[in-house]
């Protein structure tokens, strides 16, 4: 099969999947009109095959790269996706074993398996499919032919998250599928009623499944704040762990009643609370009994470069306020899921909060997403997630 091919200039090859507008020279001034979201041949000035890639004109990120080297790489598009996609199972299912210990992870990370623009999350037999580009949308038939295909009797349900729609101008009739109906998951002894492709994301934070489990093991003994805690997966796993108490707070009522029910569910204390963070934590700090493992794990803060330092404002606010509320000999673990906020930055930001908390912090351990969440050496933005683990004194 032959695609269009777009020209790129380059004095070396771009490094990561992504091509920006700036670097595209031109598309072909005869044949077919190309479409956004096509399927393209890259090509450099000297007309030198690079690639195969999904293009889209009216998005920043121009050309989204799949394959670099060969022309046939593309020839079967079924059987290329099916190949890339049964490589990044066999990853989570062989490799890393993740059935032993949940059935909600990530099967397929975007840049991280190669397929930039394309998330997918299995939740028992429901896949949930985000499409962060326009190609891989129309490339939705494809893509849930192949998933039928490896993972028989899965129920497959297609989402655009809201940041895509405008910064990969979907057309207007373009909508997600409805959620699917709630079902119940496992992850590491707890389980968690969800409605895969509603509420945040996809419907449950994979990513922060092996700090979960991290955290809790801090646990035993301690009184627990949970801050913007959505479910409760924390808090859950805390008091599982032999907390003395726990408290889980969050704005959104919705995850918050699941996560009382998977408390009550499975006979664990947990008080839930409907409230915003920035109130607790300053209600505590007038407290004179203080949490002794505080849990901050805001929502994206930073939506976008341009708006990075309007962001880092409330993330100082938030850490210095949370580093106020814990005991003495306590622990935080405080998180970004914000890419355009990078580790560095963020750990400049938790060191400032604390000396304007006037707290002595230690770092126990920088932390991320889970490992079927894996990140390309040569692309630092699949590396959204980040977190740190601090003894408070």
């Amino acid at each position: 099969m032959t695609y269009p091919s777009v020209t790129i200039s380059v004095d070396r090859l771009p490094r990561g999947p992504w091509i920006y507008g700036r670097q595209v020279l031109g598309l072909p001034a005869d044949g077919p009109r190309i479409e956004n979201g096509d399927l393209v041949e890259v090509q450099d000035e000297e007309a030198r095959f690079i690639g195969h890639g999904l293009y889209n004109g009216a998005s920043d990120i121009r050309i989204r790269m799949l394959a670099r080297g060969r022309r046939t790489d593309l020839d079967k598009p079924k059987e290329f996706f099916l190949r890339r996609i049964a490589t990044a199972i066999r990853l989570r299912r062989k490799g890393l074993r993740l059935d032993e210990v949940t059935d909600a992870y990530r099967i397929a990370h975007g840049e991280g398996d190669d397929l930039s623009g394309l998330v997918i999350d299995r939740f028992g037999d429901t896949l949930v499919v985000e499409h962060h580009a326009l190609g891989f949308w129309r490339l939705r038939e494809t893509i849930g032919a192949c998933l039928t295909e490896l993972l028989p009797g899965s129920r497959v349900v297609h989402r655009i998250p809201n940041s895509a729609l405008n910064a990969e101008s979907f057309p207007g009739e373009a909508a997600s599928d409805p959620p699917a109906p709630e079902i119940w998951i496992h992850e590491h002894g707890l389980r968690f009623p969800i409605v895969p492709g509603g509420s945040h994301k996809t419907g449950w934070f994979c990513d922060q499944r092996d700090n979960r489990r991290l955290v809790a093991g801090l646990a035993r003994g301690r009184d627990v704040l949970d801050l913007c805690c959505h479910a409760g997966g924390f808090a859950l796993a805390a008091a599982q762990a032999g907390a003395h108490s726990v408290t889980a707070v969050d704005l959104d009522e919705e995850p918050l009643e699941r996560g009382k029910r998977a408390a009550a569910e499975q006979k664990l204390d947990v008080r839930f609370e409907h409230a915003d963070a920035f109130h607790v934590l300053r209600a505590v700090a007038a407290d004179s009994r203080k949490p002794s493992l505080v849990v901050l794990d805001p929502h994206k803060l930073i939506l976008g470069k341009p708006r990075l330092e309007e962001g880092l404002v409330k993330y100082r606010d938030l850490n210095t306020l949370a580093l106020a509320a814990v005991a003495p000999g306590g622990f935080l673990a405080t998180f970004s899921c914000s890419g355009a906020l990078d580790l560095a930055a963020f750990t400049g930001m938790v060191f400032h909060s604390a000396r304007r908390a006037e707290r002595d912090i230690r770092v126990l351990a920088t932390v991320g997403a889970g490992p079927d969440h894996p990140q390309r050496p040569d692309f630092s933005r699949s590396r959204y997630l980040k977190g740190l683990i601090l003894a408070v004194d």
